[in-house]
Order: structure tokens, then sequence, then C-alpha cells
């Protein structure tokens, strides 16, 4: 049987804005002789409420006095060029191709011409044609000859008798150094190749928040006595709406660096002159744009993995990786690996999961924190993305979802385990940096990591004449998403 729709889960916060009559109890009437019997504290039926702690888990924090935020991240070792065209016949034994691949647009700050191409002569190459999965692929050996770096074509020499195999046949090949010769007596190599970075940057967003209480509803009574999840107890009604509202702003503190995007030029958000500056790249946005995608939502299927390993495999080839979750994920994957383990097959003794055999009175654990293929992957339950005020209810198992409707349902998250060499601009030198980690400003005079104040006349603040006691929040930061060629977002759509 499905799980009915009503009675369903309350979305709205029991914090208001201003004191109002239903923050208060009022169905109290001490003129009647038979008193109600009630409960001082107040229940949390919905448990711990906030979605915090995957940064705590997988960042760290630490200090910048800028505004901007800039980190090197290292180049591939080896030259590599997927799109080069030749206007050649077949079996010639020469030829020049055209390199036709988007080139790193930071070689002119690496000594080299804006666009120009990594190869030189004297280096030897393979060259492969892309054909299709049908066509016949044969691999040529060649060295170099000539570089034009203005037109960006390399001149060739091939080593079999045969020449070029499929020249001139509206082919592109993909070409690769795999080392060089040269005649004796001759001269060096000419040029040089200086270390190729990319650099990425960021910039931290303004956080704020307020609460406030007049100086008069501070001195009401309370008759329930309150609690919240950071352990803070207490019988006035207002006190626990101020630790709401610090802990819904903790939790924002989070949510942002996952959820922030950069302002695109042209839209309203960089146009408006009250709210807002430029956006930030949250983690989300980072690992999309320049990391790895799972577009079929979940991976369900040992294939499905193979394929994410594959490309893990062309990347950074961490060891270590931590699946964040939603629950129909974990569930999928739980299933996954217990078909592998053979837990389609029941018995009278119970079914066996993991590494033990249950029996008939033996509570059984249909959960896996983790396994091994390849890499080692360790999984967990993500709150984040299974709260129902955040993105929990944005996808309702399938119905009425299709095509890109869902490209930005979130089902979970790859998140490489250990730190990162960088080279840290501020610091001038290479830094380990954990693959996810927050700057937050910060001098010597003004800390913006958490800032905390009152202000007002009421609950011992003494700062204006205001009747009332305001509580303000204030951070300034954003998040660094190092490495994300080695994230994996898993969602749906292209």
């Amino acid at each position: 049987m499905s799980v009915l729709s009503t009675p369903g889960y309350q979305l709205q916060p029991s914090a208001q804005q201003v004191a109002l009559s239903t923050n208060y109890i009022t169905d109290f009437n001490f003129l009647n002789q038979y008193l109600p019997d009630t409960y001082e504290k107040e229940f949390e039926r919905y448990g711990n409420r906030t979605v915090s702690s995957f940064l705590r888990m997988v960042g760290a924090e630490m200090p910048s006095n800028s505004d901007l935020i800039k980190w090197a991240e290292q180049g591939r070792l080896h030259v590599k060029y997927t799109n080069c065209t030749t206007t050649v016949l077949t079996n010639a034994d020469t030829a020049t191709f055209t390199i036709n691949d988007t080139l790193d647009p930071n070689r002119a700050t690496i000594g080299l011409t804006a666009g120009a191409i990594a190869i030189r002569k004297g280096q030897t190459i393979m060259v492969t044609p892309n054909v299709g999965p049908t066509g016949t692929v044969t691999q040529n050996k060649a060295i170099v000859t000539a570089v034009d770096t203005a037109a960006g074509t390399i001149t060739v020499a091939f080593y079999e008798a045969s020449g070029i195999t499929n020249g001139n046949a509206g082919n592109t090949f993909t070409i690769f150094v795999y080392g060089s010769e040269f005649k004796k007596g001759s001269n060096g190599m000419e040029g040089s190749l200086e270390a190729n970075d990319e650099i990425f940057e960021n910039n931290p967003i303004i956080l704020k928040d307020k609460y406030s209480v007049s100086g008069s509803d501070m001195a009401q009574i309370g008759w329930v006595e309150v609690t919240t999840e950071n352990g803070a107890t207490g019988y006035l009604w207002y006190l626990k709406s101020e630790h709401e509202t610090r802990l819904r702003f903790e939790d924002y503190l989070e949510t942002a660096m996952i959820e922030a995007v950069p302002a695109e030029a042209g839209s309203g958000a960089a146009a408006n002159t009250d709210y807002g500056n430029k956006g930030s790249e949250g983690v989300f946005y980072a690992v999309n744009s320049r990391g790895n995608v799972f577009g079929g939502g979940t991976p369900e299927t040992l294939a499905d993995f193979d394929n994410i390993i594959k490309r893990l495999d062309k990347q950074g080839a961490i060891e270590e990786n931590v699946l964040f979750l939603n629950r129909d994920a974990s569930f999928a994957i739980d299933d996954m690996l217990a078909e592998l383990n053979g837990a389609a097959q029941t018995s009278a003794n119970g079914t066996s999961y993991g590494l033990f055999d249950n029996d008939m009175n033996m509570a059984l654990n249909l959960g896996f924190s983790g396994f091994r293929r390849g890499y080692d992957f360790y999984k967990t339950d993500w709150k984040y993305l299974n709260d129902p005020t955040m993105r929990g209810d944005l996808y309702n198992g399938g119905a009425g979802w299709a095509g890109a409707n869902t490209a930005n349902v979130v089902n979970g998250m790859l998140v490489p385990a250990g730190s990162t060499t960088v080279y840290d601009q501020i610091m001038g030198k290479n830094a380990k940096r954990p693959f996810l980690h927050v700057r937050y400003r910060a001098s010597e005079t003004e800390d913006r990591r958490y800032k905390t104040w009152i202000t007002g006349s009421a609950g011992g603040a003494a700062t204006s004449d205001l009747d009332a006691m305001e509580v303000n929040f204030l951070s300034e930061r954003c998040v660094c998403t190092l490495g994300a060629n080695n994230f994996f977002l898993f969602r749906y759509g292209a």
C-alpha cells in the first residue's frame, strides 16, 4: 500500500518575523474549575531539523583577506589532440594535420602564443583515425618534421611504407606524443614547454539574518518548556525563536555554498543595485560545469559503476570516495549490492547480507556502508537531499518528470576523500587543501566567518532607543571546489 499524501508533513517554520497571537498558548481558562493536564516540554516531532554537516564532514574553513579567491590546478602532463584533420590521400608518405581542438586559453600566460599547439619538431606521434565502431582502425606512427604555430598545423612523415590510413575521407584523427627521435650530432629540441596550469576563481558572498523581539514580549510568561537542536532550553517563547533563527542561518551558511550560482551577464541579479552582487560558484554549479555528471539519476547497476570508474581512471584516480545520496539512491545501491551478494535467495534461516549469515532470530541488516570496485566507495545518506523543506521533495519517484524537467533533480554526489596540492595565490606557494573547503573574509581587525551582535535597548542591549532586542547574523564566504574533475554529480537529464 502506498503512503497517503494526507495527513502530511508541515513545511512552514514555527518562527515568525513579528510576535503574533499564534505564538502563545491561549486555551487556558483559569476560571474553569477543571484545569487542563498539560505537558511542560515541547515534543520534538520532527527530530533534528537542521540539514548542515556536509561541509564539516568533507571540508575545512580557512580565512581570506580578499573578495576574489584564485587558485591554479595542474594541467595534463602529456600532449594529445582529438580533432585533427588532413587533406592528403590514403597511403601518402607525409601529411599536414590541422589541429582543431579548443586550445587552452592560458597558453599566453605560460610563454606560448595564445592558441599555439604544444607539439614540436622531432617528436614522434601516434595517429589514429576517429572512425565508428564498425570501421577499420589502423594506427600510424610518424615523426614531426615541421610545425606552423600561426596556422596551427604540423607536418609529419610516417614510419609505415603504406603511409597514412583513412586519409582524405572526411575523418578526424587523434594524435598524441609518445617520444622523439634525432639524428647523430644534431641540434637539440627546439623550444620548451612550461607547466600548464588552469586558473580558477570564486568570490565570497555576504549572508545575513536577523531576529527581533520587543521588550514587552520579552516579559511575557511562557507556559511550555522548549528546546532546540543545539541543546538550548527555556520557558520563554522568544528564546526558542532566536535559537531557531540561529540554526536556520547556520543551515544557510552550508546550503548557500552548495547551491550558489554566479550572476550571468545581463541577468536581473547582476543588474540589481539593492540586493546581491555577483553570485558565487556553489558545489553543484562547479561539478555540473567542470566535473563529471551521471545523467541517469542514480547508478543502479554494476555497468553504471563501471562507466563511472572508467571516467575516474581518466581523471585524478582518487583511491577513496564518499557517496552522499538521497534515500532513493541509497536504497538503489543497497539493492544492487544485495543482488550481487545473492541476497535474493531465501531459506528457513533467513537471508544472507554482507559477510554474515542471518537466522530467523536475528535482526536483518539490509544496508551497506561501502564497497570496493576498482576504488573504495563509502556510502552515506545526505539529509539535505532528503529533507522535504529543502531538496527532499523535488522528485516524486518519476511520475510527471521527464527529459529536461529533471535536469536539476540531484540524487547524490561522489566526493573524493583527502586533499590536493594547489598553488595558493595569497601564500605564493604550493599548499595542501581539501578538495572542498570554505574561505571566509577575515583580517586582524575583522573576522567575518560568523558574526553575531545584539542591538536595541531590551535584553541587556543598550545601543539605541529601540524598545526591542535585535540579534544580527552575518557571514562572508565562498566554497572552493578543487579538482572538480574528480567529483561526480548524480542527477537526471542530459
